[in-house]
């Protein structure tokens, strides 16, 4: 009834799923930074989440401690996993698990996933998961992440239909006051729960990210920025002053450079004030 995947691209952690099921994301995801990162689903132990990582911490690989855990568990042939630690990566999937399920795990050592499902349409959502995983190599995490989950509903996802989808990642760092979420997006009940947590992932990197192809505050630029936030409501000599009053208005600071404008701003400033 859900497909995954559990993936680590240098020291950030992170899970995407989606299924039939709703409020998916209170049940399936866990990362934990510097330890790792586990999907537990199909009659979900929603209990293996902390039991796995607490044995990643204490130094077991991925395998080893699935191993361990369902070992313990009565219903494990019901049950479906994903885990990535800091070298390792495994799948699990139950005997009793309904068809079509299965998964794939890979670790480059840079880079690691654990993609799985159950319920699905057939074997080729995991193998376009993969593919679309291995092909965004160098884009941003929680982008690659979207990207498989994306490619996974794309090839016919859950048998069932759709109903809500998740998006949770960490890093050292990362997210509002340097908390260490890069990203935590859930859709409970939506008709197209991918499509909708692609487009919250947009508003949480303009509102959680940082300036980026930054452009000087000069001559038509300038002046183009400023008539456009006139029109809001901002008018200003000081264009940055002005800048700043709206960003703050729309939760854009964090984007805010004294540089110049950052090029998305620009975009929805744009996209605010059409011609």
């Amino acid at each position: 009834m859900t497909f995954s995947i559990v993936a680590r691209v240098g020291d950030a952690y992170g899970v995407a799923v989606a299924s039939k099921f709703l409020a998916v994301g209170a049940v399936v995801p866990g990362a934990r930074s510097g330890v790792g990162a586990v999907a537990t689903q199909s009659f979900a132990r929603v209990a293996y989440i902390d039991e796995l990582l607490e044995r990643l911490k204490a130094g077991d690989d991925a395998e080893a401690a699935i191993a361990a855990t369902t070992a313990a568990d009565e219903g494990r042939d019901e049950r479906q996993l994903g885990l990535v630690g800091p070298s390792s990566a495994a799948t699990y999937t139950g005997a009793n698990c309904l068809p079509w399920c299965g998964g794939v795990a890979r670790d480059s050592g840079t880079a690691a996933y654990a993609i799985q499902g159950n319920i699905l349409t057939g074997p080729d959502v995991v193998a376009e998961m993969e593919r679309a995983w291995l092909a965004s190599e160098g884009e941003p995490f929680a982008r690659r992440l979207l990207a498989a989950l994306g490619a996974g509903d794309a090839a016919g996802g859950d048998a069932r239909g759709r109903q809500s989808a998740a998006l949770y990642a960490v890093q050292p760092g990362a997210g509002y006051d340097s908390s260490g979420v890069l990203v935590d997006l859930r859709v409970d009940d939506h008709a197209d729960p991918v499509r909708e947590v692609g487009r919250l992932l947009g508003e949480w990197e303009m509102v959680f990210g940082h300036a980026e192809d930054v452009l000087p505050l000069e001559g038509d630029l300038a002046d183009e920025v400023r008539g456009r936030l006139a029109r809001l409501g901002h008018p200003n000599d000081d264009v940055a002053a002005a800048l700043a009053d709206w960003a703050g208005i729309v939760n854009y600071e964090s984007r805010l450079s004294p540089e110049g404008i950052d090029g998305r701003v620009l975009e929805a400033l744009r996209a605010a004030t059409p011609n």
